[in-house]
């Protein structure tokens, strides 16, 4: 397993995931103006979904699967 996959995967990646795609979508929506902020606040909800959302989307480049429970189980 690759370690960066599984740090993503991780709980402490996820956290990271989220704060990262949070701060994006701010910084779009509260810093930038107009369509670069949209732009950078759309590409901030990316991070932000998949950490809620429990799914790594780098995952299957590595050759591992999509889903973070399936990637912490793999071990």
């Amino acid at each position: 397993m690759n370690p960066f996959v599984k740090f993503m995967a991780s709980t402490t990646g996820r956290i990271v995931r989220i704060v990262a795609g949070l701060a994006l979508v701010a910084w779009g929506l509260l810093g930038l103006s107009g369509t670069t902020g949209i732009i950078v606040a759309v590409v901030g909800a990316v991070p932000l979904l998949a950490g809620l959302f429990d799914f790594c989307i780098f995952a299957p480049l590595f050759g591992a699967p999509l889903s973070g429970p399936k990637i912490r189980g793999q071990g």
